[in-house]
């Protein structure tokens, strides 16, 4: 199975990039975070044409997550749980071939002082626990997205600067480590532990030309799922979204 996952900021603005990059690379599943249109706006129609079905939630101008996959799901639950607050503009399951693929955009945090970052933390903890309770541990599954964390100094420019950096602060990178914990495994750092690979890099300062990035954004299927294979190469365009797709 081929997942890709992707900060496409805007579905929108980017939507004939994705659609050319599913037609070269056919993936079976591709995860989309930051939609950033409402449920009513989702270029569904366009989406379907090129193969795919389409499951997602948004809102305007914010957030919004969408799972695309070439077969249709077995099962689709959306958000944290059931009833209000459920943040479902942020995490999606679908079920593909018994595999339970969890698209999530973790909240960014804004700043470490702020009320926003202690929100992402609690939004790890409810994570955790919505793993806890949402899947089986017996069955292949893969928790994927922008998850808004470099998790080791290894994975973000000068990252001696970065200390107090909501996406590298140190209760950030162990909340993120805790959830991960409940099961799945890093497998990109896994199999390449010394390899410097980001996925995100700023508009500014040429941040792109002088590798300035972080990785933040991650595919860790469950450790015990032995058939993985991994796979991970920038397509990224030069002047277009600010992350690559990720495939494995």
């Amino acid at each position: 199975m081929k997942i890709a996952t992707y900060n496409v900021n805007s579905i929108r603005q980017r939507l004939p990039l994705v659609l050319d990059w599913l037609a070269e690379h056919r993936p079976d599943v591709m995860c989309l975070q930051e939609t950033k249109v409402q449920d009513r706006e989702f270029p569904a129609m366009a989406i379907l044409a090129a193969g795919y079905h389409a499951n997602y939630r948004g809102m305007k101008g914010y957030n919004g997550v969408a799972t695309l996959t070439r077969s249709e799901p077995e099962k689709v639950i959306y958000g944290l749980h059931e009833g209000p607050d459920n943040e479902d503009f942020r995490i999606i399951q679908t079920v593909v071939s018994g595999v339970a693929i969890i698209n999530s955009y973790v909240p960014q945090g804004h700043s470490i002082t702020s009320e926003k970052y202690a929100f992402k933390l609690e939004w790890f903890r409810r994570l955790r626990e919505y793993f806890e309770t949402a899947l089986d541990p017996m069955k292949p599954g893969i928790w994927l997205g922008d998850l808004n964390v470099a998790p080791e100094p290894i994975d973000v420019y000068h990252p001696e600067k970065r200390v107090n950096d909501v996406d590298f602060h140190i209760d950030a990178r162990n909340a993120y480590k805790q959830t991960r914990d409940w099961g799945f495994v890093d497998v990109f750092r896994k199999l390449h532990p010394d390899t410097v690979q980001y996925t995100y890099w700023d508009y500014y300062r040429n941040a792109l030309e002088r590798n300035f990035g972080w990785r933040i954004d991650h595919i860790s299927p469950r450790s015990h799922w032995r058939s993985v294979v991994s796979i991970v190469r920038s397509t990224w365009r030069p002047g277009e979204p600010k992350r690559p797709p990720i495939t494995r």
